[in-house]
């Protein structure tokens, strides 16, 4: 773990021992971890090694008037690791890298450990070291995670093929509707907190929560034909696996599990709530598909899903693009959120 910061006038080595001094103790496999040049760990036996890096940036994933830097840590590890379990893999490590404001003190640097180490606790994900610097802003938090899975566990977005059902997990629109209703001014984010209007969709946007286990038992029952998660929205996710999959789909508007908070501020605001949960991110649900020799084992599956709602939602069909379906007839659908 490398330094150049400030944290409230402590030196880089003192930082740094702050830091370890704030971890667990790493398992076996950790052979060096924090304060040395790199970390050095010895790979599962008989599985592949799945890596995944992913950064929250100050002024675009999140706003430090709506989100504590708890929320902020607890994020930057929740968004990695929803990669590794969407790819069926089980989450190992994580290189936590910062890029720290001037005036950030150590108070402030202990406030964004507390997110990140609960959430790796969840995610049974051990820091296994990273960087620390300096910046004149914005605040930005950046993760590398890895996972491992066994080969015939292995879940991708390719494998999906015309007549597969597409199903996503819980539900969608709540992390779009949350922040926009803190952008607009019309809650404030202490109330969302203490249980007021839209607290559920408010969360999302906050502190998102991965599929841990959803993802884990679709790779372990090999029961999908293709997955991944929802960050930039499910309209951008159906579009991305029908590409990789070479096909097209179908979404069935009327089957979509919308977040009713969600839903209820969209129309508010005068939008549909159908399109703008199709196209709002951060979700991070578990978005994949289900050929007809697998639904047997997706079956088993939903058994052990512990209340987590699964619902299907449309089909990937041979070609023609991917397609909202609905009453008045079918649309092309929109893109999703995007960086650029």
């Amino acid at each position: 773990m490398n330094s150049r910061a400030d944290a409230g006038g402590a030196g880089e080595r003192a930082l740094i021992e702050h830091i370890r001094r704030r971890l667990p103790a790493p398992p076996p496999s950790l052979l060096i971890g924090p304060g040395d040049d790199a970390a050095v760990l010895t790979p599962t036996r008989g599985a592949l090694q799945v890596l995944t890096t992913d950064a929250v940036v100050e002024g675009v994933h999140f706003d430090r008037r709506f989100s504590s830097l708890s929320d902020i840590g607890y994020k930057a590890v929740a968004v990695n690791v929803s990669d590794i379990v969407a790819m069926g893999a089980t989450p190992e490590f994580a290189l936590l890298s910062l890029i720290l404001p001037d005036g950030f003190s150590e108070a402030d640097l202990d406030a964004l450990l507390d997110g990140v180490l609960e959430m790796a606790e969840k995610a049974r994900t051990t820091v296994a070291g990273g960087n620390i610097s300096r910046s004149p802003g914005p605040l930005i938090v950046d993760v590398t995670a890895t996972g491992s899975v066994r080969p015939r566990r292995l879940l991708a977005r390719s494998g999906g093929r015309p007549g597969d059902s597409i199903y996503v997990t819980g539900t969608i629109g709540g992390a779009a509707a949350g922040l926009a209703a803190l952008e607009s001014g019309a809650i404030l984010r202490e109330g969302a907190l203490a249980g007021g209007a839209m607290s559920g969709p408010v969360g999302r946007h906050q502190r998102p929560e991965p599929r841990l286990r959803m993802g884990m038992l679709l790779g372990r029952n090999r029961a999908a034909s293709a997955c991944m998660d929802l960050s930039d929205g499910l309209a951008d996710g159906v579009r991305q696996i029908a590409e990789a999959s070479g096909t097209g789909a179908t979404i069935e508007g009327s089957l979509l599990p919308i977040d009713p908070e969600a839903a209820a501020w969209f129309a508010g605001q005068g939008q549909d709530p159908v399109l703008s949960a199709l196209t709002g991110g951060e979700d991070y649900e578990l978005l994949f598909t289900v050929s007809k020799k697998l639904r047997g084992r997706f079956r088993g599956v939903e058994r052990h899903a512990q209340g987590l709602t699964v619902t299907r939602i449309g089909e990937l069909t041979a070609g023609g693009g991917v397609r909202l379906s609905r009453a008045g007839g079918s649309e092309l659908v929109p893109d999703g959120f995007t960086h650029f």
